[in-house]
């Protein structure tokens, strides 16, 4: 304790003790392990250590900078033995602080985001979260944007070393493209879609990301150099293979999780039955999409929790999500859970679609039956059971499912290897693929995961590509040698 005596309010430290189960923490590291802030800025974050310092030095905690780069992506709730949940925790300390006034921390923080984490302003905004401490975000921006300007100030474009595609802009490719333009390669990102920002454009609301915000960022981009080609599908206007025969020495595929899962039952072909990516996608494009007085969403991922919100904010008067499993089972992040349902949404839990009911082509009803919780499947989550004879229908003027995404892989050549899971395999360390010279990250790695999951890919791979090029360069010039040496 900070002089032998802690300054965190008794009842917050009984909360964080019982609530948060804090007592149970035995320090396995798992959460620094899987902390994807922890692999971009390991100096100056650490979870296992912040918790330590709470309670070991709680004033030196509330002044800490580490407390406001918590992402928020729970990667840490989920791979931890004891499920703490250190987001909250640190949300606790954060509030604190804020109360207090010690503003140098996160002060810090932001310099510490605008110099080192690619797309600082979307990941304020998606990420970060400061508002959630009612800290004044406009406050944070303006440290945030004060070291931007620093760091743009002091970029240079290093000697050229040649040229490398990254295909799909999401937050993995644009970090790549990013990191790689700083390192003085020529990089250029193929993008099908008329705009660049992949899932970012498309498949966060404007709510939670303004389409100005991740312009700006995209603008640094441009500003070092990096080429943006939009309207140029990969595997349709180009092959992969086309690449290389244009003089890029290494491709970094990031297309992302775009292709909506199905639920395989009747009426999904119904009108008024879509996808909640092509609805978020269509929303995000200025689209007037009618929905009537009552909508259903169908799955419980981020992605669900986005089109419900997005329903209410588009007028709907009710808006309902409909989720097999329990709330502990439920993948989306537990923050947005809680800031969805304060919005107005109702969660119906243990509830799974059986068929869609329509008249005169358009869905008028939902039927779902009732499920019970059976042992844990193959990700560890307890198996839903129908329960025999709870059928119900409720009424609907629109449904939309959210129960997965799934990368397009079909522009891969058949020599880069897939997984069970329809993702690319790929090196876990290097990111390359069993094809020499392509990379992969991202959703199309992962599966559907976080913004700040897919920027740790996206700079980890930028790295390893310039270390394989490096190793090329030095072959090429090995063989150079080898050829004057007289004979």
């Amino acid at each position: 304790m900070a002089g032998g005596k802690s300054i965190i309010p008794k009842e917050l430290l009984h909360q964080l003790l019982d609530e948060e189960k804090l007592k149970y923490c035995f320090e396995c590291g798992v959460c620094t392990a899987s902390c994807p802030m922890a692999e971009l800025v390991p100096s100056h974050y650490n979870p296992r250590t912040l918790l330590q310092k709470i309670f070991l030095d709680s004033e030196g905690a509330l002044r800490d900078e580490a407390i406001w780069l918590c992402a928020w992506c729970y990667r840490c709730h989920k791979k931890c033995p004891q499920r703490l949940k250190l987001p909250e925790i640190f949300l606790s300390i954060r509030k604190l602080a804020a109360e207090r006034g010690y503003v140098d921390g996160l002060k810090s923080a932001y310099e510490v985001i605008g110099r080192e984490v690619p797309l600082p302003t979307v990941c304020t905004w998606v990420c970060f979260h400061p508002e959630r401490a009612e800290v004044d975000r406009r406050m944070t921006q303006g440290y945030l944007q004060a070291q931007v300007k620093r760091t743009k100030a002091s970029a240079k474009r290093k000697e050229y070393r040649g040229k490398v595609a990254v295909v799909g802009s999401g937050p993995a490719g644009l970090t790549a493209a990013l990191e790689l333009a700083k390192k003085g390669y020529n990089v250029t990102i193929f993008e099908s879609y008329s705009h660049a920002g992949g899932m970012l454009r498309k498949g966060i609301p404007e709510h939670r990301l303004p389409k100005a915000v991740l312009d700006s960022d995209l603008r640094r981009l441009t500003e070092l150099g990096v080429e943006i080609k939009t309207h140029t599908a990969i595997g349709k206007d180009l092959a992969l293979a086309d690449l290389f025969k244009r003089g890029y020495k290494a491709v970094f595929v990031s297309v992302g999780a775009h292709r909506s899962r199905k639920l395989g039952i009747a009426g999904e072909d119904l009108e008024g039955v879509m996808h909640a990516l092509d609805f978020l996608g269509r929303v995000n494009t200025g689209e007037k999409v009618p929905l009537g007085k009552r909508v259903l969403v169908i799955g419980g991922g981020n992605v669900a929790t986005d089109a419900a919100r997005t329903a209410l904010r588009l007028g709907t008067q009710e808006v309902l999500i409909l989720y097999r499993r329990s709330r502990d089972e439920m993948p989306a992040n537990p923050r947005e859970v809680k800031e969805t349902e304060s919005e107005g949404v109702t969660i119906q839990f243990l509830v799974a679609p059986k068929r869609i009911v329509g008249k005169d082509g358009h869905v008028t009803n939902l039927e779902c039956v009732r499920m019970s919780l059976g042992e844990p499947d193959e990700t560890g989550r307890t198996s839903p059971m129908p329960i025999e004879g709870s059928e119900f229908q409720i009424e609907a003027d629109t449904v939309i499912l959210a129960v997965g995404e799934a990368p397009d892989l079909s522009i891969l050549p058949k020599e880069v290897e897939t997984n069970e899971t329809n993702t690319v395999a790929v090196n876990p360390i290097t990111m390359e693929t069993s094809l020499p010279g392509v990379f992969a990250g991202g959703d199309c790695v992962l599966g559907p995961a976080t913004v700040i999951e897919a920027i740790a890919a996206g700079k980890r791979a930028a790295t390893h590509i310039d270390e394989y090029l490096r190793a090329e360069g030095l072959k090429a010039e090995n063989v150079v040698v080898q050829e004057r040496k007289p004979k």
